[in-house]
């Protein structure tokens, strides 16, 4: 059998590759929009992508089934509640799919002669994250004893279980999911044996869970001990633990669960075009485009152009640029040299194509124009922010509740675009998160509305109870 793990550190996405090395016949399961690890990897092992199973429809991602379908031939699968604005082959709950050697008939009577051989997937329906949610048991042999392992989707990860919150789920509420997923989690994959290898879809950070592990794979046996959702409990009371202090969704999650479930364009893969300033800042006034700037925080907050809106590829660039750039959107960035096409590659893979080009040498421009810089006005951690100042944090609602500054207000990041309108844009606004890299996105999003005093806190929250002892 051939098995491979994808994982992308900066969505904190996995995807699989599953073949049989006899037959040659693969399926691919939850892959990402930009396809060419998929395709090389199955020719140097001699394989054809036969299937491609999405496992859900995914939120936080722009999934990659129609690129692939479109260069292999392949058929897409969901689960047999799925309904999708192109064709699919649904997946019954116990469907068995055989990679190996199907049975053999003497072609008379169509009775079996030989049994079936090779690495078979066997399709769990698993609904508690979306409606139409599945997990695909792995066996090396059909009659093993044991399973390899369980590709779980969004049901299962490492250290916690999907959220049952988010709007994938349209029509059904948080607590009807969590009922579901409870009942597909002690029904369906803890009976699975223990040694069962367990297979997520996503590792920590991801929005999609809270308590997410570092960890990209573990066992049944692990989670059954220590992961907190699986711990003896009624139903209710895992309805309720699982429902609360979720994080917030980020306003491109609908927006993506919309297209991967209906269609969308396929990944163009250019590279963004060149543009000089005065074209962007004719784009921005002209066709409601937005400056998005990619650069370290360091280099923004010391000088960026007026009204642009931040966030650093060396952190999660997408999840939070999908956080404060409204989908559809036109975007301009402002990238260091040499990392406009990463840039351009990260925002499609949450869907957003509307990359209008880049500024080729943000630095020189700046320096040429001073009239269209500004700095971030920063608090030292420590540093007493102006009296009448409203104060707020950006973090997620289980970090906000673990430890908050005095008389600050929770406005996390993902909702800060339609939250803001709470705050007065006339009196000074403190930000902070954390660390401080969320507390500069949010600076920069206030500052493009209009808000004439945003400062945010060096070192966030940690930064600031470090410096007060």
């Amino acid at each position: 059998m051939h098995f491979a793990q994808y994982y992308l550190d900066c969505l904190s996405q996995a995807s699989y590759l599953i073949g049989d090395e006899t037959t040659g016949r693969a399926v691919l399961v939850d892959p990402r929009r930009d396809i060419d690890d998929y395709l090389r990897d199955a020719e140097a092992t001699g394989l054809r992508i036969e299937l491609i199973i999405e496992t859900h429809f995914h939120a936080d991602f722009l999934s990659g089934h129609l690129e692939l379908a479109r260069a292999t031939g392949a058929t897409i699968a969901f689960g047999e509640a799925a309904e999708t604005g192109y064709p699919i082959r649904r997946l019954r709950d116990g469907e068995r799919i055989f990679l190996g050697v199907d049975a053999a008939t003497d072609g008379a009577d169509g009775v079996a002669t030989a049994a079936p051989s090779g690495v078979t997937l066997t399709v769990l329906a698993t609904p508690g994250h979306t409606p139409e949610s599945i997990c695909i048991v792995v066996h090396e042999q059909p009659d093993a004893p044991e399973p390899y392992g369980v590709l779980t989707g969004d049901t299962l990860f490492v250290g916690d279980v999907g959220r049952p919150d988010l709007l994938a789920a349209t029509g059904l509420t948080p607590e009807e999911m969590a009922g579901r997923l409870h009942r597909s989690l002690h029904d369906k994959l803890l009976t699975l044996p223990d040694a069962t290898r367990v297979f997520p879809a996503h590792g920590a950070g991801s929005a999609c869970g809270r308590n997410l592990s570092t960890e990209t794979t573990s066992t049944i046996g692990e989670q059954r001990r220590y992961n907190y959702a699986l711990q003896p409990m009624p139903e209710d009371e895992f309805v309720r633990l699982v429902t609360a202090g979720q994080p917030a969704t980020p306003g491109y999650f609908a927006h993506d669960a919309a297209l991967n479930r209906d269609g969308h364009p396929l990944l163009d893969t250019a590279p963004p075009a060149a543009l000089t300033l005065d074209a962007a800042l004719a784009a921005c006034r002209d066709a409601g485009a937005v400056l998005l700037d990619s650069r370290p925080l360091a280099a923004y907050t010391e000088a960026h152009f007026t009204g642009s809106l931040h966030t650093s590829l060396d952190t999660r660039f997408a999840e939070y640029a999908g956080s404060v750039v409204e989908p559809g959107t036109p975007i301009v960035l402002i990238s260091d040299p040499g990392t406009e096409s990463e840039a351009r590659l990260r925002l499609a893979r949450i869907g957003y194509d509307h990359v209008l080009g880049h500024v080729p040498d943000p630095a020189a421009e700046l320096a040429r124009r001073p009239d269209l810089v500004t700095r971030t006005h920063r608090l030292a951690a420590g540093e007493a922010p102006p009296g009448d100042a409203q104060l707020i944090d950006v973090r997620n609602p289980s970090e906000y509740a673990a430890g908050a500054l005095p008389n600050a207000v929770n406005l996390p990041l993902a909702t800060l675009p339609t939250s803001c309108a709470t705050l007065d844009p006339d009196r000074p606004v403190v930000l902070y998160c954390r660390s401080g890299s969320r507390s500069v996105i949010a600076a920069a999003l206030l500052e493009a509305r209009g808000f004439r005093d945003v400062r945010d806190i060096v070192g966030g929250y940690e930064g600031a109870v470090s410096a007060c002892g």
